[in-house]
């Protein structure tokens, strides 16, 4: 979360993989907003680098993946570089889970709120 991985690996020469999953936001806090105060977050989108670039000026090798087809070849390419590799997977802003939107958590939080209104 400081990138400060990237520089250490490039200076130690280390040839480790890094698989970055950038959806713009901290997910699982913003998932947490959205389930106990849907629509009212904070603090939790995201202006990036590009990773993949980042790790190229770092010496390393660097690819954005934008389509899970993609990943195989992109992480043999990254094994094949040698070197410091990142390997920056592209998600949807709307993925918070494997199973859960951010749309959907919101409409449960608000779900949720209107049915504790409701015992009131």
């Amino acid at each position: 979360m400081t990138v400060n991985e990237l520089s250490t690996a490039a200076q130690y020469g280390a040839a480790v993989i890094v698989i970055v999953a950038n959806n713009g936001r901290y997910g699982t806090i913003r998932m947490h907003q959205e389930k106990t105060y849907p629509g009212r977050v904070s603090g939790t989108d995201l202006v990036n680098p590009d990773f993949a670039a980042l790790a190229r000026a770092y010496g390393g090798y660097g690819e954005r993946v934008e389509s899970g087809a993609d990943f195989a070849g992109a992480f043999a390419r990254a094994q094949a570089a040698g070197t410091l590799a990142v390997i920056e997977l592209r998600l949807d802003p709307q993925a918070l889970t494997t199973g859960a939107t951010l749309d959907q958590t919101r409409a449960a939080g608000e779900a949720a709120q209107e049915a504790g209104q409701s015992r009131a």
